[in-house]
């Protein structure tokens, strides 16, 4: 899944490309921005982005049963959904990415999506390739976020977050919105982030074995 970034003179991001949306550019702080998801997002900052995650959306009752079901944590779901469609579930991107979970039409196939519009399947089948992309990359957090934007088959081949970026710029967002350390330190200082199963999160350079804890990232 590629994120809907252009390069143009500076950072631009946007949360996907909904049909009846209308795309604008903003220039903050020198940079140029482009949003393609309505009026909502025109000029928001990164902090302002990030405390979406925290609070109450229409999709969270969804998100935390597919979160349940596919033993991932909400918040990233939630975060992977900001940075994908800015909560749009009629988003579609230039490449043909659609919903919520902007899932690519061979993804959304696989995993066996019939309406890839209906939030409780794309947030389901988001949820599961979330999933399948964290068992893949040993629930190392950044490469299976990595995974989810640009493919798998990038990841494997650098063994590493690919040199693409809109993917790094991806990645980093995702994190920063879900609350991790940047994904740079994660991968540089061999700390692994595993989540408690009463919600608290631990950093720590010896990872438990199977003990009171669920492993939710993996740092080489």
């Amino acid at each position: 899944m590629k994120l809907r970034a252009l390069g143009l003179l500076g950072i631009l991001f946007a949360f996907g490309t909904a049909a009846s949306a209308e795309v604008r550019m903003v220039v903050k702080d020198g940079r140029r921005f482009i949003y393609n998801d309505g009026p909502a997002n025109i000029g928001a900052s990164d902090e302002w982005l990030a405390s979406r995650v925290q609070r109450a959306s229409d999709y969270d009752r969804l998100i935390d049963a597919a979160a349940l079901e596919n033993d991932v944590d909400p918040r990233l779901v939630k975060s992977v959904m900001l940075v994908e469609s800015g909560f749009n579930p009629n988003a579609v991107s230039k490449k043909g990415a659609r919903g919520l979970m902007q899932l690519m039409p061979e993804t959304a196939a696989i995993l066996g999506v019939r309406d890839p519009f209906n939030p409780r399947e794309n947030i389901n089948a988001g949820a599961r390739h979330l999933r399948g992309m964290m068992e893949r990359f040993r629930n190392d957090l950044p490469l299976a976020i990595a995974a989810y934007n640009a493919g798998e088959r990038p990841v494997a081949s650098y063994r590493g977050i690919p040199p693409y970026p809109e993917t790094r710029e991806y990645v980093a967002r995702v994190l920063r919105y879900y609350g991790a350390p940047p994904a740079w330190e994660l991968q540089s200082s061999g700390i692994q982030q595993f989540v408690k199963r009463d919600g608290t999160v631990v950093y720590t350079n010896v990872a438990p074995h199977r003990f009171a804890t669920v492993a939710v990232a993996q740092s080489r």
